[in-house]
């Protein structure tokens, strides 16, 4: 008989969040699978990977499972019969999610599983799923909270409940303030599967106010940029107020440090690994190359003391929300596909800012390509 296991080799590879591209799955294992209260049968899953070429990646699954047919809302969600009924991504699923909201509305323990509240939740939300999944997948109740679910597992506490709670505690207006949580154990380590949040609701994505920008001076090429509706320079330098204040409230609330010569020879490191990494996919980024390393090599040789402290760690654009209040920065998990050891890391706050320089020119050539 087709297990859960059996179906997923084929299902996974084509989901967004998947992060297993071009890499066949030599194996799918059930690490754990826990069933929450109520119906329809909603399953949180957690599932072992691994690659034919090697190596073992965590992911969850929330896998509802129904008899007969499934309603055409759900049709896309399917991922197979197991036992005689038809498993299917429940995020998608109305009825399942709300079994989820109705135990971060109360708390307490299902299994292995433990539900933290810290904030007014009305059970009876409605759930959405948001369009634009990529390493996570964000489900919105009742234009109120926001679920972000964490696909990719690595185990210990995420650090995006970790920093925003921080913030928020400390009465940042600049993070969306966590609301519940819920935790598992992946081996032996107590590790976040969800974390809720209230939601921005009605603000603007950053990356789409700065190309709004770049079309409107495009469309009046005789014009300068303050002559412009779209101008986006007075948000650029709110942003940039935001982003230092936060930086500022990291460093008093989370560890900081004065980072010498080791340290600086890791960074020079890891700046010559993504090189590596760049130019295994860009060859024509080889003509950089040398003045590239130059550049890292002088990173390593600084003997001095560089403050360092919690950081973002993947800022630009897109992770940013302009609302009717000011702006809000998302996301301070860093970078989902590196170690979790390297995403907590204390770093200069200059990382952060260098991100979103980045991003800043990405937006403004984003017309050329």
């Amino acid at each position: 008989m087709t297990g859960l296991a059996d179906l997923l080799p084929g299902w996974l590879p084509a989901q967004r969040w998947y992060g297993g591209k071009g890499a066949a799955i030599a194996a799918v294992r059930i690490d754990s699978e826990t069933r929450l209260p109520g119906e329809p049968d909603v399953r949180v899953t957690v599932l072992e990977v691994d690659a034919v070429d090697g190596g073992t990646e965590r992911y969850q699954l929330l896998v509802g499972r129904r008899t007969g047919r499934v309603e055409q809302r759900l049709e896309h969600a399917v991922i197979g019969e197991v036992d005689g009924a038809l498993a299917y991504d429940a995020v998608h699923d109305h009825d399942a999610m709300g079994s989820l909201l109705a135990l971060l509305a109360t708390g307490g323990e299902v299994g292995p599983l433990h539900f933290t509240h810290d904030g007014d939740i009305d059970p009876t939300w409605t759930s959405r799923v948001m369009g634009a999944e990529q390493s996570n997948t964000s489900v919105v109740f009742g234009d109120a909270v926001i679920l972000k679910l964490f696909r990719r597992l690595q185990p210990g506490a995420n650090p995006d409940i970790e920093v925003t709670k921080a913030l928020a505690d400390a009465g940042s207006t600049h993070v969306p303030r966590p609301v519940a949580w819920y935790d598992g154990d992946i081996s032996g380590v107590t590790t976040t599967l969800g974390l809720l949040q209230v939601f921005q609701k009605g603000a603007s994505d950053g990356w789409a106010m700065a190309t709004a920008s770049v079309r409107d001076l495009f469309a009046e090429g005789d014009l300068h940029a303050d002559e412009v509706g779209g101008d986006f320079a007075a948000e650029a330098e709110r942003l940039g107020i935001a982003t230092a204040e936060v930086h500022a409230l990291m460093a008093q609330t989370l560890p900081t440090a004065l980072a010498g010569s080791e340290e600086s020879q890791s960074t020079a490191h890891q700046l010559h690994e993504r090189l590596d990494a760049a130019l295994a996919v860009v060859p024509e980024l080889a003509a950089h190359a040398p003045a590239l390393r130059a550049v890292y090599d002088a990173v390593a040789a600084r003997t001095g003391p560089v403050p360092v402290q919690r950081v973002h760690g993947d800022l630009h654009l897109g992770q940013v929300l302009r609302t009717q209040e000011g702006w809000v920065l998302l996301d301070f998990e860093g970078e989902p596909a590196r170690p979790l050891a390297e995403r907590t890391a204390l770093m200069s706050p200059l990382r952060d800012v260098a991100g979103m320089l980045r991003s800043f020119d990405y937006a403004s050539r984003s017309l050329l390509t």
